[in-house]
């Protein structure tokens, strides 16, 4: 319920300047046809700026803003969401006015579209359009998936597409009547503005914290788990959570200067920051031949998978796919520390056992930690995840608290099976790892 507040009040925040404009608008002046697109054209508008300063309040990325939303994953989807709808209003916004004005000549409806270049004003809401699309694109699938650095990059033009889109409204802008209109958008920006300075002004100097590798790992094949030790503020988390990583060692491959979300696998009693790294990137597969003694900057903690507060008598199915077990293992290690019983059973999920990451330790772990059982899906052997393989371990699943990470295909697998065995969605936590 939480999460689902913290989403509608995103949407209303979005929207309020089109909602205002709705309650604004004398309706006898939006009487006919040609009116009534005339004014659809302009609250198309009015609603795609909202929209787009909504999301980009949401790229802050402020440590714990993004739990009331269901973690940093879950936040991103709402951005996507917001962006996404944002796109489709603008869109519309130019091709309902042409329309409206359609009545009185074809040349009056193209000359909506494409007015005079003396008609600045205009042209700021095409630049503003143009650069929306451009980035845009790189969010939706249909275009291909672009490499993260270059989606990263992409991305940093909204912040001129929404200069552009504020001067075209302030310049054009009628419906709303002043001071209402001004008091508006000044607060719209002003959070989107507050926003992007602590992305990325602030948060470089404040937010993000020396580290150097003071031990390395290999658990698996293509696989290394860094030590971190701090060298000014250690970093307070929650088992479960995640990180942006930036590698500062020049001689990587790749990689260097960029920041890549992953997992914490230590414990937060840890005096150590571990962190698992699957090479499945240039910047990943850099990273597995990271020199003991170099430095990294970590930002965060982000995500919210595991409740703040355990709940007694709570039982719980884990399910794991690859390099999804980092949040599992992290939170083992803290239930290892707290030497207390638990009724957990995990499902850890890869081809084959030379590619379980941990196996030995996770092994050891169930025999130390009281109450936690782990079963292993072997795929080459067993075949992809079904319902009828959950129950043969764990019979008891439908009245289990479900936590699932890992490949967003095991994700859908798994809670399809989950809801087909009868527990309930509310009783169903994903992470997916695959992250933006």
């Amino acid at each position: 319920m939480k999460r689902h507040r913290a989403i509608i009040l995103t949407w209303l925040v979005g929207l309020f300047p089109a909602l205002a404009a709705v309650i604004a608008v004398p309706w006898d002046q939006v009487a006919g046809v040609p009116a009534a697109l005339n004014f659809l054209g302009r609250l198309t508008g009015i609603g795609g700026l909202g929209l787009m300063l909504a999301a980009a309040a949401l790229s802050c990325r402020v440590p714990g803003f993004d739990k009331p939303f269901g973690g940093l994953t879950k936040l991103w989807q709402l951005h996507h969401w917001l962006g996404a709808a944002a796109f489709f209003l603008l869109l519309a916004h130019p091709l309902l006015l042409s329309l409206g004005n359609a009545h009185l000549s074809l040349d009056a409806a193209v000359a909506t579209l494409l007015p005079p270049l003396a008609s600045g004003a205009v042209w700021l809401g095409w630049l503003a359009l143009l650069l929306t699309m451009g980035f845009m694109a790189s969010s939706f699938s249909f275009f291909g998936k672009p490499r993260y650095q270059r989606w990263k990059w992409l991305h940093r033009s909204s912040g001129l597409a929404i200069m552009l889109a504020l001067a075209h409204t302030f310049y054009l802008g009628r419906t709303i009547a002043a001071p209402w209109s001004t008091l508006i958008w000044y607060a719209l920006a002003g959070l989107a503005v507050a926003s992007l300075g602590y992305r990325f002004a602030f948060s470089r100097f404040w937010g993000r914290r020396r580290y150097r590798v003071q031990a390395i790992m290999e658990p698996a094949t293509d696989a290394v788990e860094l030590a971190l030790k701090p060298l000014d503020r250690p970093l307070h988390y929650s088992p479960g959570q995640f990180v942006y990583l930036t590698p500062l060692d020049r001689a990587l491959a790749a990689g260097y200067g960029e920041e890549h979300p992953y997992t914490l696998s230590s414990a937060p009693e840890e005096p150590v920051l571990r962190i698992a790294v699957k090479s499945l990137g240039d910047a990943s597969r850099a990273l597995q031949h990271i020199a003991v003694g170099s430095q990294v900057s970590v930002e965060g903690p982000y995500g919210n998978f595991f409740p703040e507060t355990e709940e007694a008598g709570t039982t719980e199915l884990w399910i794991a796919g690859g390099i999804g077990i980092t949040p599992f293992l992290g939170r083992l290690r803290h239930l290892s520390n707290r030497d207390e019983p638990v009724n957990i059973h995990l499902v850890y999920c890869v081809q084959d056992r030379s590619r379980a990451l941990f196996i030995e330790e996770l092994e050891e772990l169930a025999q130390n930690i009281r109450g936690f059982k782990l079963s292993m899906h072997y795929f080459y052997r067993e075949g992809p995840l079904t319902g009828d393989f959950l129950r043969q371990c764990c019979p008891d699943l439908a009245e289990r608290q479900a936590y699932i990470c890992g490949p967003i295909p095991l994700l859908a697998l798994a809670r399809r099976d989950l809801l087909a065995a009868g527990l309930p969605g509310h009783a169903i936590t994903t992470e997916e790892f695959e992250l933006p």
